[in-house]
């Protein structure tokens, strides 16, 4: 038997298949489209992502009989994404593309409405930090409101978490991921959606139908955990059509693929979707969860609440669970069964690293040289400019000493696209400098 894990990152969709014991049998990988049509502002097309994920999935499972792919499941960045009534893309953006309907979740275009929503002092905000960021939801909707709604705000009909958009496409059902709702959205599993929040911050239409457009309020045991349909169905709940209900990450949703769906990916009608999983949460799920037997770490026969999970991309977070909630001024959580049922997630991190360092690299006055040499010197498949900069590095460095001691004397301040933790402040900006060059030069947000 197999499973298709499916990932969809800043830049990129990929694709694994893996066995039931977890051996990787096949990889695939397609790059995704990424728009800037003004300063901080960062979009994608819904469509195009959809698209790549049905050309990375039938890659990986070519070969492999259908009836053999037991089950799939989906982790993205937390992006948002608009439909209308019909599930159409709407466009975020002035131009009115409507391919371009999806605001990326390093989009900070809402940095003036994240900055309303904190000096609101509203007790959700506890749950973040004590500061709303502009790469959660609240602020992008509330930009949205004001900037976009006729061509929009009024038009839209379902706002989705990229994760949560996934999991529709692919069975037909509208069902959230406590990962998605809890960590971005101000959800709370014990609670549900808070009214006055919204009210507050100017969003109250939102609560119309039952909070139809994010997500309806649910039910939950005292644990945070969502009550099991057949438990609902047995409190008369009418929670079995596929309406917006919401789960834990992993949970089966509806009766699998459709028809439609399974066509466009190339399995079986009916094989297994599990609710999705933000893609950091994804990874931290994967290390702290690990099995480090045998491997005489330090972990070792401890409490997976002893671990933390550093997750590397476009950006970084920093990923730990506890049994009671932890508030920490900057960080974001504590966020319930956002990651691992009935425990309590923190998250900090850094907005830019992977693209930090392409930043850096591509901004150099010598980048045209450096492509020329990375393809005379790495020609083969799988190379880039970074396999020659690292093997440029050891050329330059003492074979005894280090390759980290050839920057000693450079330091970065590297926040180049604000500070996600623990100063929780987007207006901040990069900075390098050297000692022994005596030079320091400041970049802005980018």
């Amino acid at each position: 038997m197999f499973y298709v894990g499916v990932d969809v990152g800043t830049s990129s969709v990929r694709a694994a298949l893996v066995t039931r014991e977890g051996f990787l049998k096949s990889t695939a990988e397609e790059p995704i489209s990424i728009w800037e049509p003004q300063s901080d502002h960062y979009v994608q097309s819904s469509t195009e992502i959809w698209e790549k994920c049905c050309i990375v999935i039938q890659r990986v499972v070519t070969g492999v009989e259908r009836s053999q792919v037991r089950g799939i499941g989906f982790d993205a960045t937390c992006s948002l994404v608009v439909l209308d009534q019909c599930f159409q893309p709407v466009s975020v953006c002035h131009s009115g593309d409507k391919d371009r309907n999806v605001v990326m979740w390093m989009d900070h275009r809402a940095a003036e409405q994240a900055v309303r929503i904190t000096n609101t002092g509203h007790q959700v905000l506890s749950r973040v930090g004590g500061v709303m960021s502009p790469e959660m939801q609240p602020p992008k909707l509330l930009w949205l409101k004001e900037n976009l709604k006729e061509s929009c705000w009024n038009k839209a009909a379902h706002f989705f978490d990229l994760p949560d958009f996934l999991s529709w496409k692919a069975t037909g059902w509208l069902t959230r991921s406590l990962c998605t709702l809890v960590c971005k959205w101000t959800y709370c599993p014990l609670e549900g959606w808070d009214d006055s929040f919204w009210t507050t911050i100017e969003l109250g239409d939102l609560l119309e139908s039952n909070y139809s457009k994010i997500g309806e309020v649910i039910i939950t045991d005292v644990n945070g955990i969502v009550l099991q349909f057949k438990l609902l169905f047995q409190l008369n709940l009418d929670v079995l059509s596929p309406g917006n209900v919401t789960c834990p990450p992993g949970s089966p949703l509806g009766q699998g693929l459709t028809a439609e769906a399974a066509a466009d990916l190339g399995l079986d009608p009916g094989t297994a979707v599990g609710a999705s999983l933000i893609d950091a949460h994804a990874g931290g799920l994967g290390v702290i969860g690990a099995d480090v037997r045998g491997f005489n770490l330090p972990c070792e026969h401890q409490p997976i609440t002893s671990r933390m999970a550093m997750i590397c991309g476009t950006s970084t977070c920093h990923m730990a669970i506890s049994q009671q909630p932890l508030f920490v001024p900057g960080v974001w959580g504590p966020c319930l069964s956002a990651m691992v049922p009935g425990f309590w997630l923190n998250e900090g991190g850094q907005s830019a690293t992977g693209r930090l360092i392409d930043h850096m690299v591509k901004g150099h006055a010598a980048y045209t040289q450096l492509q020329e040499l990375a393809k005379q010197k790495c020609p083969y498949a799988g190379e880039n400019i970074y396999s020659y900069l690292n093997n440029h590095l050891n050329t330059m460095n003492d074979p005894t000493s280090p390759v980290d001691l050839l920057t000693s004397s450079l330091h970065v301040w590297p926040d180049f696209h604000g500070n996600r933790s623990p100063l929780a402040d987007p207006t901040l900006k990069g900075m390098y400098t050297s000692f022994s060059g005596c030079w320091t030069y400041m970049f802005p947000n980018s």
